[in-house]
């Protein structure tokens, strides 16, 4: 099972790796402007955190259906599920564009009031939007290859996609050689382009090799009412679970960023770092997702919920060794960014609450990520993924941050109370093995 694991999940803990080193590496660059600049295009992101967690949502809901047809063999419900899936993240792509492009000082003021950050944020967040069609399509194709298990097209893709875009920003926020110096706008251009470059590989090269997810248009636009209406009562818990889980993590940072510029500041490097160890359980539990989907659409129950079983104390123990990473990591933060002695100080203690958290973090990512939701148990896996965030972790880290001096790392300790909880009723599901469904009966 480990075996077959790993051959999925590696190609994809790459992809997550090289895409996090370089959003780092972007960070870093950008730091070396200084503080407000860090936070305005920290605050910039946050839109597009929103829009990747619906399309995740989309994507990832449209994924328990392909996993399963893919176990069939049923290469017309991939198709279809494909055409949905590209349907709905288009749509929803060009909304957050036109807002991002029309409305951008309105929407990072949403989250900070500091009247330079803002500035600077819009200007960066109006450029970068332009990206966002493309990501779309990305992020629909590249589920799509996962769930076939052609996981190494999309790991190739970011890798030229990202390494571009580290050279791009480079060139553009610096001015090196005759490029102009042009600061967080840079940024948004490198984006824009490094996304159209990942979009083009993926959609050529899975034409050029016809592997199974490559069909024509028609085939595509062949999905009916029938499914369409099937297709959302499976994906549109996880579709609403992942928008309101995103509006939970904006939600954080608008408590951080009306906190302080110190606060938010910390908490964006913080989210960097923390990006590059978590790419290990985003791998597991995405591959986890493809496996047991893959087996329950073979109507192989018993190893589905063997794999799932296993994993839920595999993903918790690895998290253990994985955490303690963050701890030599927290002492180079010096080193990495040109901002306040406080500044660095608040991120290091947060990094050690989120390496303490870490088991649990683990654990919860599992069961509602790789196991619930291939299991097609995407209403429980939703209610539990964002009532505690909603209920506990964002009102008590609000009353923190608003009504005491408290410093910001407690803030943040408030806003990962939520695992607790979260897992103590992921452990009750798994146990009771209600969480297992087949969609494409």
């Amino acid at each position: 099972m480990f075996k077959s694991l790993f051959v999925i999940a590696l190609p994809i803990i790459l992809q997550n790796l090289i895409q996090s080193t370089v959003n780092m590496l972007d960070t870093l660059m950008v730091g070396q402007l200084g503080s407000v600049e860090i936070a305005a295009v920290g605050l910039g992101n946050q839109i597009y955190i929103l829009l990747n967690m619906i399309l995740f949502g989309i994507s990832s809901g449209g994924g328990i259906f392909i996993a399963q047809y893919w176990g069939k063999k049923d290469k017309v419900g991939i198709w279809k599920t494909e055409g949905i899936m590209f349907s709905f993240s288009i749509i929803i792509s060009l909304l957050f564009t036109i807002a991002s492009v029309f409305v951008p000082k309105f929407l990072i003021g949403l989250y900070s009031n500091d009247i330079q950050v803002i500035e600077i944020g819009a200007q960066y967040l109006r450029v970068a939007a332009f990206s966002f069609p493309f990501f779309g399509l990305s992020f629909a194709f590249s589920m799509a290859l996962k769930s076939t298990e052609h996981v190494k097209l999309p790991m190739i893709a970011t890798l030229i996609s990202l390494v571009m875009n580290g050279i791009l920003n480079y060139l553009l926020i610096f001015g090196i050689g005759f490029f102009p110096a042009l600061g967080v706008v840079g940024a948004g251009i490198a984006t824009c382009i490094s996304r159209a470059i990942e979009c083009f590989i993926l959609f050529i090269v899975a034409y050029v090799k016809k592997f199974e997810v490559a069909a024509s248009i028609k085939s595509f636009l062949k999905f009916t009412f029938f499914e369409i209406r099937k297709f959302i009562k499976i994906a549109f818990p996880v579709i609403i679970n992942e928008t309101i889980w995103g509006l939970g993590t904006t939600m954080q940072s608008l408590i951080m960023g009306r906190s302080s510029t110190l606060a938010i500041s910390a908490f964006n490097i913080t989210n960097t770092i923390s990006q590059i160890t978590w790419v290990f359980f985003i791998g597991v539990g995405g591959a986890a997702a493809i496996l047991i989907g893959k087996k329950i659409g073979e109507g192989n129950e018993k190893e589905a919920r063997h794999t799932a079983n296993t994993l839920a104390w595999f993903m918790p123990v690895m998290a253990i060794f994985i955490g303690l990473l963050l701890l030599p990591i927290s002492r180079l933060l010096p080193f990495m960014f040109n901002v306040e002695g406080e500044i660095l100080y608040q991120a290091k203690m947060m990094l050690m609450v989120l390496m303490c958290s870490y088991p649990l973090n683990a654990f919860n990512m599992c069961w509602v990520v790789g196991i619930c939701r291939a299991g097609g148990d995407t209403i429980f896996a939703a209610f539990a993924d964002v009532g505690f965030m909603w209920l506990i972790a964002i009102p008590l880290a609000s009353c923190v941050a608003y009504f005491t001096n408290l410093q910001p790392y407690i803030i943040y300790i408030c806003l990962l109370s939520e695992q607790i909880f979260k897992a103590a009723v992921g452990f009750y599901r798994l146990k009771s093995g209600k969480w297992l469904h087949n969609v494409v009966e």
